[in-house]
């Protein structure tokens, strides 16, 4: 009898002597990754370092959809909307009405905020599809917007000469500006879904009937998690204007939405990570497979298509399911 007991203890053990490896993993691996990012302007060239930036900022774009589709269960195909608020905000006024680059980037970020407090009253009595679709309406009508009054946006031609914040003309200072805001901004992501606001999100996304038996106002959260979404794609798109110099139509089109999107599917859609990642390495990725070939997005949709049939819950899900990681009942919060 003693002998059968000491396999059933063995396991225990060892997972508990695992267990604490596991938990510093994560934390070890973005310290090393915020030091490789502070390093990058003494081990990179122009060219990657400004790759990287873009990548930085679409990571921080692909974090602000995921808190509204992946742990609010709203899906926008307007998201770009305030993206391209933001920038035409600091492009407006650093071009015409020469402001001073950061006040013009608040200006800019508060327009997007405005909008979006305004258009999510409407916004959130829909679901599913319907609000989609307003989303998407809401993207266009602003396109539209940027197309026609040439006189402020310079219609199709766009606004070149948008002032830098900070007036960082260098890249290695740009680079480390946009670096400092990336991360502060993600921290303050995770923070706001390990809180207890983010908790009543998942709520929401889970089972939006039992939340409001229980008392909740679902439709005040959700309206609340639409404006912060739409803040920190404003800070991303400032930060897109800002490091392009330039802002055009195209950042309020709904292709750019379709990407954004399409970012935090291939990512795992209500994981915390996977869209980060995944949003700086389609960028990445884009940018070297047009380099190699001219019909780059034939290859890009085949890579997109391929991955969606491999990894249909996300790349983060598929590579933990390949490890063994399967994520208990009990794991809430940013994964």
């Amino acid at each position: 009898m003693k002998a059968a007991t000491e396999p059933r203890t063995a396991e225990p053990v060892v997972a508990a002597s695992r267990l604490p490896f596991a938990r510093l993993a994560a934390p070890l691996a973005v310290l090393a990754a915020c030091v490789l990012l502070v390093c990058a302007p003494w081990l990179l060239s122009v060219f990657w370092l400004g790759l990287v930036t873009q990548a930085l900022i679409f990571s921080l774009f692909a974090a602000s959809l995921d808190l509204l589709l992946g742990y609010t269960g709203l899906p926008s195909l307007g998201h770009a909307a305030f993206f391209g608020l933001a920038g035409y905000g600091l492009g407006v006024g650093t071009v015409k009405l020469d402001l001073d680059p950061l006040v013009a980037a608040g200006l800019g970020i508060g327009i997007a905020v405005v909008v979006a407090a305004l258009f999510g009253l409407i916004a959130v009595r829909s679901r599913g599809i319907y609000f989609l679709v307003l989303t998407l309406a809401l993207g266009q009508v602003l396109w539209g917007m940027a197309v026609k009054w040439t006189a402020v946006t310079g219609g199709y031609n766009g606004l070149p000469g948008v002032g830098r914040v900070g007036g960082l003309d260098g890249i290695v200072g740009f680079y480390l500006f946009v670096v400092g805001v990336v991360l502060v901004s993600l921290a303050l992501l995770y923070l706001v879904i390990r809180s207890p606001l983010g908790l009543t999100f998942q709520g929401i996304r889970e089972s939006e009937t039992r939340m409001r038996q229980l008392g909740y106002r679902t439709a005040a959260y959700q309206w609340l998690a639409f404006v912060l979404a739409a803040f920190f794609a404003g800070v991303a798109g400032v930060l897109s204007a800002s490091y392009n110099q330039f802002v055009s139509p195209d950042a309020l089109y709904w292709t750019m939405s379709a990407l954004v999107l399409l970012m935090v599917i291939l990512g795992s859609v209500g994981t915390f990570w996977g869209p980060v990642v995944a949003g700086g390495a389609l960028i990445i990725a884009e940018h070297m497979i047009s380099d190699a070939t001219d019909r780059w997005p034939l290859v890009l949709g085949v890579l997109y298509i391929v991955i969606v049939l491999v990894a249909p819950a996300g790349l983060l899900r598929a590579l933990r399911r390949a490890l063994g990681r399967r994520g208990s009942p009990t794991q809430g919060g940013a994964r």
